[in-house]
């Protein structure tokens, strides 16, 4: 679809900008490249595109072209070590951003919760919000000195209709030691002076608040260290807060979405006692909860947006490819939608960013085999013009199909999930990687785009990630039938599942691995333990094997809301016979390990004490461990050596000849 026209009266195609390329599939830096930018935004009257790209030393940069040249016209940076969070037009001349840094020996940034502002053309850069911007800390000769707040701050709203102020969220930092979650409040902040006017606080500890169109805050939720989720909703500015759901005594957690033009009626999702969640809308003058959608097995996937990006139109599934569901199929935009979806089949269509006029906007389409192209969106002409691609270096044609399946566990619990094949393969008798994801609660596999399975798949893999349950997506229940079931339960789908593509076929059963991150690598490794003849090779990457270390090591435990979770879901009883640290003897096949020395999440004394317990036991081991990332590694060169390992070691133990240059 690319360098193609695309009218949506008659659908008239033109013809391809890019010739044909060989049949070969991209080599593994084509994979690892920097996408070509990261977010791009119109500003108010089109005027100006902004864009956050990738810079050569590393750090990211906010560039600003003008529309109809395409030129650059400002920039804005603070250095190598500086990243761009997001940004935000604030009016068509002025911009707020959000950074993040790498700092110390770290690889990957990490938000600073400091916000920045800047004119179009680059100039007036300010501080306006964070821990350097007193006298003293100052990032910038250029930059002005401002009041420092020990917070983090994050733009709940732009504001279009006042100019001069943005709406944000402000999250007090905790001190040494602490461990209470804080409460968060909502100020708005001046884009020009950094001067700061509180407008609500919150009622619940780590709050989050949506605002209605007029940019009052009205809904907000969240929760303290009992991890139950309080839900408050008040008519307007001053007015006090209306408790409208205790999760401890509904036994379900109600979010707050948005609202309608009007601001009578806001959106909400609402998880049910058994199924999928539901959106309802609520009467905020009668109190009245209607509900307005619910899909059969999926929970809301995204929500559907109108040009404004302010109304709420429906919401997308998924419990296989998307499939999009509006409250009223025939309001004029949601008609707009639907007529994108029908033009750019076989893919799903955002209205991502529009002019305030709604005239021009820019469409963003991806499909499980295209990471993400923009379309310029000529309303009056019903027309859109390829702009840009997010992976230049990918071309969809290339890719292997994401196939959603549907697997039946031994319970009887439905699994659904994703096959993803190599590219004009008939999908038989395939060398398989079962790859769970990490979480492992809340989190979805979904059809979308997905790197790594493709990155696999092109090596000649077929990759199956099943959404076990205490996975996302589909209902509370779900994700609760995974508490206290790390090892057995939740293993047990995978098992299912990697038995399922051996009966239907697909995978040739002496050429299966299990290979995931986080608590997917706990999942591998304990594959591998607990089904020793199911598996040829386990890889566990930035992983948790010691249940019991989990409860005293990394970020989790630091909090009371961290070690209540901690009880909830992964519990207190049998660590020893859960953790893969302590069955290292009943391991028959290789293992490659992969950690990071600075993770916090998964502290690298997990993979330390798995290597060491592998070793004792005579299994073949491999390590790899960078001192200087995180969770997940971040340095190009880093990442190439590790998928460079990687593949080697599939090849050695269940792949056949190379297909791609690595």
């Amino acid at each position: 679809m690319r360098g193609v026209l695309w009218l949506l009266a008659g659908l008239v195609l033109g013809s391809a900008a890019a010739a044909e390329q060989d049949a070969a599939p991209p080599a593994l830096e084509a994979f690892l490249a920097k996408d070509v930018f990261e977010t791009i935004k119109l500003s108010p009257t089109g005027r100006y595109y902004a864009v956050s790209q990738p810079s050569d030393d590393h750090g990211t940069v906010l560039v600003v072209y003008l529309t109809e040249t395409r030129r650059p016209h400002g920039a804005f940076s603070l250095g190598e070590t500086f990243h761009v969070a997001d940004f935000w037009w604030a009016n068509d001349e002025r911009l707020v951003v959000s950074g993040g840094e790498s700092s110390g020996s770290l690889e990957q940034p990490v938000p600073t919760g400091e916000l920045f502002a800047v004119n179009a053309d680059g100039s007036g850069a300010s501080n306006l919000f964070g821990y350097r911007a007193s006298q003293g800390q100052q990032v910038g000769s250029n930059i002005p000195r401002r009041q420092a707040a020990y917070a983090s701050a994050f733009v709940i709203d732009p504001l279009p209709d006042v100019p001069d102020e943005v709406l944000i969220a402000v999250w007090p930092w905790q001190e040494r030691g602490a461990r209470s979650d804080p409460y968060t409040q909502v100020e708005r902040l001046n884009i020009h002076n950094g001067r700061r006017q509180r407008v609500a606080r919150a009622p619940v500890q780590r709050a989050s608040f949506v605002a209605d169109q007029r940019g009052e805050v009205r809904l907000a939720v969240g929760a303290g260290a009992d991890n139950n989720t309080r839900t408050y909703y008040r008519d307007r500015r001053g007015s006090d807060w209306q408790l409208i759901n205790d999760e401890a005594a509904s036994g379900v957690g109600v979010y707050p979405l948005g609202f309608d033009v009007g601001g009578r009626h806001a959106y909400l999702q609402v998880e049910m006692e058994s199924g999928p969640d539901a959106i309802e809308r609520l009467d905020t003058e009668t109190g009245l909860r209607t509900q307005v959608l619910r899909h059969e097995a999926s929970d809301p996937r995204s929500l559907i947006w109108s040009p404004d990006g302010r109304t709420l139109l429906g919401a997308r599934f998924e419990a296989g490819h998307p499939e999009s569901r509006y409250f009223d199929p025939e309001h004029p935009d949601a008609r707009l939608v639907r007529s994108l979806e029908a033009a750019f089949e076989g893919h799903t269509v955002v209205l991502s960013s529009f002019t305030r006029d709604g005239a021009t906007g820019l469409l963003y389409t991806e499909s499980d085999r295209s990471p993400g192209d923009y379309y310029f969106f000529d309303a009056e002409r019903k027309s859109a013009d390829f702009f840009l691609s997010r992976r230049a270096g990918i071309d969809p044609r290339r890719m292997g199909e994401r196939r959603p399946v549907a697997i039946t566990a031994r319970d009887g619990l439905l699994l659904h999930g994703y096959l993803t094949l190599p590219a004009g393969s008939d999908g038989r008798n395939l060398p398989l990687i079962v790859n769970p994801h990490g979480g492992p609660f809340t989190i979805v596999d979904t059809w979308a785009f997905d790197l790594e399975p493709q990155l696999l798949a092109a090596q000649g893999y077929a990759v199956l990630q099943v959404n076990f349950r205490g996975s996302g997506g589909y209902g509370r229940g779900f994700v609760r039938a995974g508490f206290q079931q790390w090892g057995r339960a939740m293993q047990d789908d995978l098992t299912d599942a990697t038995r399922w593509a051996v009966d239907q076929g697909v995978a040739d059963p002496a050429r299966t691995c299990i290979y995931g991150g986080s608590y997917g690598a706990y999942a591998a490794l304990m594959g591998v333990a607990k089904e020793p003849g199911l598996y040829r090779c386990a890889v566990g990457y930035v992983g948790v094997y010691d249940l019991a270390l989990m409860h005293r090591r990394g970020d989790i435990p630091q909090r009371r809301s961290g070690r209540t979770f901690l009880r909830d879901a992964l519990g207190s009883q049998d660590l020893a016979a859960h953790s893969p640290t302590r069955l290292a003897d009943r391991i028959r096949v290789p293992v490659f390990l992969a950690a990071g020395g600075a993770d916090k999440r998964a502290p690298v004394d997990h993979t330390e004490a798995m290597a060491r317990a592998l070793e004792e036991a005579g299994v073949p081991v491999e390590t790899l461990i960078y001192r200087t990332e995180g969770h997940g590694f971040y340095g190009r060169e880093n990442r190439l050596e590790y998928y460079r390992r990687l593949l080697d070691f599939f090849d050695a133990h269940i792949g056949e000849t190379r297909t791609a240059a690595r």
